[in-house]
């Protein structure tokens, strides 16, 4: 017999421990069988789970658990990333305590202190999805700095290098002058900042009396400027254009170009150009085949000599630079600059002026857009197939890798769900830039390059390799850059199994079935993952990529942990009091001064802790929230909601079984069953119930088949089913009896069935003493039982109609209740006027509706103060006495009060702008709740009429 209390923390460690020592997460590998397999988007190593993973992760196990029971051969591969940037500055932050600084150790001894970090506190994610209930096929778990992967990423490198696709040379870049590296856009936070824009004077140099005013936010990058611009149909300036201007502080003269990048309404209609440090002013640069003059060190300072380059990387002379500004850093050669254009009348006026400014998400420097030399792939040249490892033949063969990525979604082997993120996807492949790979950190996959003394590069899988290509002569220095984490992070489709070798999971399991991800990184990883394997294997990555909305707080702010609204699902599942949370909270805090904050916002939010909700309550909310949107704004109020409905499953299970126990469940075949139209329309509605979810799951409508099944659940098996058969099970005979606890108990296990998906734990829990008892049992584990699948000719839509008579009666007579303040203790009898035989339906109202007899009558009592209902043609009486004066008085209590809320919620919608200001589904719910309540009063009016 169950336990009489539902306890989520008594029963999901101790089964997802037997679940996984039992192996039932392991992929069959039977290639006769149809396979699904799904990669997990690797979490950062140094993290933990937070709502967005656990939002992923009930997906993409919903999704495994889903084709599992359908009987396919299924693999949900799980990893996690090394995170180069992110863990490089955790082990630095923890040596900075010691006073140690990585350079003082040394790569060799650093990289070692990582690899002890990572042993340390790298199993905390994985930890973690298992008390979510994630059934991934743990054997199989990589991390992107293993052996293996380290031996794919090589193997890449070397190829696409071979293949003329990677390359070396002198681009502008993301860096962030406190890393000291080049960093991916996705590195970069543009925050909306209020700053200025400073007018100067450019003096002409034929007549310097005369000048051009440029309009800046950024004056101490002007002595890296080549040019002036102006719109070529700017009629202000059009006799400017191929005349040359003073550059102020500096003396050089530049020219005055034109170029329809210069918006004529903006600031002054000129722009300085300055190639070396502006991502849009590079481009003006190209075109117009100026220089580039880079100003600033790595360490964002003003260079005493800035270094002059043409577009093709080849170095130009230097130019000296002002003395009195080298080695300034740049915002303090910004304050300088400004004072001397200032003494030297060449400033015009400062204007306050909004801007989004570029910063380093870990370190919170501006990031320096910065001519450095990196390592590039290029995304729209073709590959060299005349090398010793070309392409594969496929029809991706031939393609750069921009266009295979474009035809891969052309062609419709790849998907996007929904579908307009195609137009996101095809823009960025559209206006895509070649990819730099190179980052300037010790921690990452080391690019296997080597130099010899004169400077040559050469390219291979290790040293040996490359002193074959150099020379026994020749002197090698490895480079010392590392990969971009996304390079890695790009082969998982095809590294995880077994490439370069053809293995039975590459066949089984390439293309998977879907990519489960976030809007944030389809550019930097999905757009990757498909240029990378389309190369390598001539097929695409995945068929399906289904694009999930960021989990928000209940108010739709942003979850960060220096806002202190960041939820660690964990914490909902175990339960945690607010002195721990607030504990856990504080600790580690990028900013501590926000510690105040975060600990205001913690006591707001979870003034007494955060209780336990289980996995499946979490898992089950997450799946609710499941649509095809963009953001999804968790509240408490849901999860709580969810949590009542496992007990309420928990409770509906011990019913059943109390009634069923040492009963004959119809196992007999040679017993008589008599089903009543109740039973049927229950096994009508679990057909619907199962074609209606597996739908859902089969178009990833999570929220709809968590709707469908909570309704089913909650509505008609608790609220209605259960209910009506204790009559069944009390006044039935004995063939009726048999029948409904065959219905109780089978329709049960189904829908255990088709929950277990969303809801592992107590579907598990629960299948192992039901499903022997509903003669179905066959497998170890629900996890391993057959999907349920519909049988049309259980449907009984005359019973249908019948049931859905019973519940308008019984609604009707619940009306009537209260309309007449009457307690759901005190039970009444009932008249009912029709021309219907309503002799199978009334005993059932008895129970339902609580009355102490249900009587069909030719016609109601005239003259009878008591209210009446009418239901299809049937006319329903309570026959109770009623205290006129009372009643009145209790009726003109509750009009007062209704309107009272009446005049509430119409004022509100009076008030100017209310309607037009509010969000739209909050004036709605006023509206719907006010025609509610008017609804309401009317009844009460016309009651109050019959008593007067």
């Amino acid at each position: 017999m169950l336990n009489t209390q539902y306890s989520p923390s008594e029963i999901e460690t101790r089964l997802y421990q037997q679940w996984e020592q039992r192996g039932y997460f392991d992929p069959s590998l039977d290639l006769s069988k149809p396979s699904f397999a799904i990669q997990l988007p690797p979490p950062n190593v140094t993290g933990t789970l937070h709502m967005g993973h656990a939002f992923n992760q009930t997906i993409m196990d919903g999704l495994t658990r889903y084709h599992r029971m359908k009987g396919e051969n299924v693999c949900w591969i799980p990893g996690s990333d090394h995170a180069g940037i992110a863990t490089q500055i955790v082990v630095e932050r923890q040596l900075a305590v010691e006073n140690i600084s990585r350079h003082d150790l040394g790569r060799e001894a650093f990289i070692a202190k990582i690899w002890d970090w990572k042993k340390f506190s790298g199993g905390t994610i994985t930890e973690q999805m298992r008390r979510v209930g994630c059934s991934v096929d743990w054997s199989r778990e990589y991390f992107t700095m293993d052996e293996v992967r380290a031996e794919v990423v090589t193997e890449v490198f070397v190829r696409l290098f071979e293949q003329g696709l990677i390359y070396r040379g002198k681009r502008l870049v993301n860096w962030d002058p406190v890393l000291g590296t080049a960093v991916s856009d996705l590195e970069v936070e543009n925050i909306e900042e209020n700053g200025h824009m400073w007018h100067i004077r450019y003096p002409l140099a034929d007549d310097p009396n005369n000048a051009l005013i440029v309009a800046t936010t950024r004056p101490e990058t002007l002595l890296g400027d080549v040019a002036v611009a102006v719109h070529p149909e700017d009629e202000r300036y059009a006799g400017f254009i191929g005349k040359q201007v003073i550059l102020p502080l500096s003396g050089r003269t530049i020219p005055v170009i034109a170029d329809e990048y210069v918006d004529k309404d903006f600031g002054t209609g000129c722009v300085k150009i300055t190639p070396a440090h502006d991502f849009n002013d590079y481009e003006v640069g190209k075109r117009h085949q100026t220089v580039l003059i880079n100003v600033l060190s790595l360490d964002a300072k003003i260079l005493p000599q800035a270094e002059v380059f043409d577009f093709q990387g080849q170095a130009q002379t230097a130019i000296n630079l002002p003395a009195k500004y080298a080695g300034l850093d740049r915002f303090a050669a910004r304050k300088q600059m400004i004072a001397d254009l200032e003494a030297e009348d060449l400033l015009v006026k400062v204007e306050e002026h909004k801007l989004m400014t570029p910063k380093g998400d870990r370190t919170g420097s501006v990031i320096e857009p910065m001519l450095t030399s990196q390592w590039f792939v290029a995304m729209t040249r073709s590959a060299n197939n005349d090398v010793a490892h070309p392409e594969p033949e496929s029809e991706f063969k031939g393609k750069t890798l921009t266009e295979k990525c474009i035809h891969a979604v052309e062609s419709g082997q790849v998907r996007f769900i929904p579908e307009n993120w195609v137009n996101t996807y095809n823009q960025w492949m559209n206006n895509i830039q070649d990819w730099c790979i190179s980052r300037q950190l010790w921690w990452g996959h080391q690019i296997p390059a080597w130099y010899d003394q004169t400077g040559r590069v050469y390219v291979a899988r290790n040293e040996v390799e490359a002193r074959a290509q150099a020379g026994a002569d020749a002197v090698l220095t490895r480079d010392e850059d590392v990969l971009d984490t996304w390079f890695s992070s790009a082969l998982v489709p095809f590294s995880t199994l077994g490439w370069p070798q053809d293995t039975p999971e590459l066949q089984a399991f390439l293309p998977s079935q879907v990519l489960v991800t976030g809007y944030e990184i389809i550019f930097f990883w999905v757009a990757r993952m498909i240029m990378m394997t389309t190369h390598f294997t001539g097929k695409v990555p995945f068929h399906d990529v289904y694009i999930h909305g960021m989990v928000r707080d209940h108010e739709g702010k942003k979850m960060s942990k220096s806002e202190g609204n960041v939820i660690d699902p964990v914490d909902l599942i175990d339960g945690i009091d607010l002195e721990k949370l607030l504990v856990k909270r504080t600790t580690g805090l990028r900013r501590p001064e926000k510690a105040p904050q975060v600990i205001k916002a913690t006591q707001k939010l979870f003034p007494n802790g955060i209780p336990v909700f289980g996995a499946d309550a979490l898992r089950f909310t997450m799946a609710s929230y499941a649509s095809l949107g963009r953001s999804i704004n968790f509240d408490f109020k849901r999860a709580e909601g969810y949590r009542n409905f496992c007990n309420k499953l928990w409770n509906a299970s011990r019913f059943v079984l109390m009634n069923i126990e040492n009963h004959d469940c119809g196992q007999d075949e040679n017993l008589p069953l008599s089903y009543s139209f109740v039973d049927k329309w229950l096994l009508t509605r679990l057909q619907q119930t199962i074609t209606s979810v597996s739908e859902a799951l089969d178009t990833y409508r999570f929220d709809m088949a968590a709707q469908t099944l909570y309704e089913f659940i909650w509505n008609e098996y608790c609220d209605w089913y259960v209910e009506l058969a204790k009559t069944q099970l009390q006044r039935g005979d004995a063939a009726q009896q048999r029948a409904t606890r065959r219905t109780l108990v089978r329709v049960l296990e189904v829908v255990l069935r088709l929950l277990h998906p969303i809801m592992p734990f107590i579907t598990e829990e629960l299948w192992q003493t039901i499903a022997p008892l509903a003669n179905t049992k066959h497998t170890e584990s629900i996890m391993l039982a057959a999907w349920p699948q519909a049988d049309n000719s259980l449907t009984d839509t005359e019973a249908v109609s019948q049931m859905h008579y019973l519940q308008e009666l019984v609604n009707s007579v619940r009306n009537l209740r209260g309309e007449m303040g009457l307690a759901m203790s005190v039970k009444v009898p009932l008249l009912v006027e029709s021309t219907t035989d309503l002799g199978t339906l009334l005993p059932y109202l008895l129970l339902m509706a609580r009355l102490s007899e249900a009587k069909q009558v030719v016609q109601l009592p005239e003259g009878d103060d008591a209210p009446v209902a009418v239901c299809q043609g049937a006319r329903l009486m309570l026959k109770v006495e009623v205290d006129k004066t009372a009643e009145t008085a209790r009726l003109q209590k509750e009009a007062e009060k209704l309107q009272k809320n009446i005049d509430k919620i119409a004022n509100k919608l009076a008030k100017p702008g209310y309607t037009d200001k509010a969000p739209a589904h909050l004036v709605e719910k006023d509206h719907s709740e006010l025609a509610q309540l008017q609804d309401k009063m009317t009844k009460i009016n016309l009651q109050l009429q019959k008593y007067r």
